[in-house]
């Protein structure tokens, strides 16, 4: 394939470039809303339809299922239509369901509810990410793809505390109608906020792609999703995801069964490491915009974190080291993620961000699958210590897609 220079964008106003960044990260943040939407409420729900928690369970099972499922041929359609559009589609699909599960007095319609919901969240990472890669200038897409990210961590913290309150002012199907039209207006902010546009070269190149794409395009796109530097990437996602993701979800759990550590000091660490990723995610935003070695930005990250898991899971450390520790790997766990996307960027075609993305970043919603039966049966069967490492394992062993991902030629 032969490379192709970076065309830089024309000289577009700033501010009209930031109302459209602006626009996009509004919607991540409403998807990792939507995301968090039932954990906050889940006790009051189970006892409103009088279910056990595994039935309750499903819920999410049927979100992240069609969720892992859909994504990748959403980024397909994203690539052949127009992405902003099925970008204000993803937002009142989810708008939709949730509205249709706060007003219906159904289990079964809540559950398939879910499921559609799930179907709504497939549009936003191919969207978001074809939307900024061809539309934001090279040297900046990396500190936007930081923002980006920056927005869907403040829609995780956003979520609990505003849920409760609500469901304490009009119960859950009032926190749920809520959340319905908090989707309705970011739908209605992407959908008048118009697009930078493309050089007319790059534009048109793209343009051509897609006309010349013969009649076995689909075998052809699922043919570059199956490439060595695609699939690394992948599974890169997935082991990010099972090493950070276990940090998140297990540390407090994993701290108290192996070193009794008590819940108002493993909860006080992970609220350290959860803010300082916010942070970590600004400044390796940052740092693309004054390195082009990405590859390296992420492996010291990854390092970083190894490290201090195989030391918290060695040592049993006094509170403030232990809270510093995991605000570190925090800091670091975040720094990597603006360089991780950047990496991907450089290994798609212009013409194949969406697809491409959908692809890759389904290696999420598979770790969310995976890991709480893996880490799981670890705490059941008396493992706790070897979490520690398995999440070392996994960030160690992501160097190593990082490195070959990193070291291919940039996709024209």
């Amino acid at each position: 394939m032969t490379q192709v220079a970076e065309l830089p964008l024309p000289s577009t106003p700033r501010s009209a470039e930031t109302r459209f960044v602006t626009s996009i990260c509004f919607a991540h943040f409403v998807s990792h809303y939507y995301i968090l939407l039932l954990a906050p409420l889940f006790i009051f729900i189970k006892e409103d339809y009088g279910v056990s928690y595994t039935e309750l369970g499903l819920a999410l099972t049927l979100f992240n299922v069609v969720s892992t499922v859909g994504q990748t041929p959403v980024g397909f359609l994203v690539d052949r239509l127009n992405a902003r559009y099925m970008l204000v589609a993803g937002l009142l699909v989810g708008a939709g369901a949730f509205a249709v599960a706060g007003l219906v007095n159904s289990f079964w319609v809540f559950l398939a509810m879910f499921a559609v919901a799930g179907l709504g969240n497939t549009v936003y990472h191919p969207a978001d990410y074809a939307l900024l890669g061809r539309h934001v200038a090279v040297e900046r897409t990396g500190r936007v793809f930081s923002y980006h990210t920056f927005a869907g961590m403040l829609g995780n913290a956003a979520a609990p505390a505003t849920l409760v309150y609500l469901y304490a002012v009009m119960g859950w199907r009032g926190a749920f109608l809520c959340a319905a039209a908090l989707g309705v207006v970011a739908a209605i902010v992407v959908f008048l906020t118009q697009e930078p546009p493309e050089t007319a070269k790059a534009a048109a190149k793209r343009k051509n792609e897609q006309k010349d794409e013969p009649a076995g395009a689909s075998a052809e796109g699922w043919k570059l999703l199956l490439s060595a530097p695609i699939l690394a990437n992948l599974v890169f996602f997935i082991l990010l995801s099972m090493s950070g993701g276990g940090l998140y979800n297990y540390m407090v759990a994993t701290l108290g069964a192996l070193h009794g550590t008590p819940a108002t000091v493993a909860n006080t660490a992970l609220t350290g490491l959860l803010a300082m990723s916010a942070v970590g995610v600004l400044v390796g935003g940052q740092l693309t915009g004054f390195t082009s070695r990405y590859g390296v930005v992420t492996a010291i990250g990854l390092i970083s974190t190894a490290t201090v898991c195989v030391l918290v899971g060695t040592f049993d450390f006094p509170a403030l080291i232990l809270i510093a520790l995991m605000s570190s790997v925090g800091f670091f766990n975040g720094m990597t993620m603006p360089s991780r996307d950047m990496i991907v960027r450089a290994a798609a075609p212009r013409s194949a961000y969406g697809r491409v993305f959908g692809f890759v970043t389904t290696g999420f919603h598979l770790a969310g699958i995976v890991s709480p039966i893996i880490f799981g049966q670890m705490l059941d069967h008396g493992y706790p210590r070897e979490i520690f490492f398995f999440m070392a394992f996994c960030a160690l062993l992501s160097i190593a897609t990082v490195t070959y991902s990193s070291t291919r030629k940039p996709a024209s």
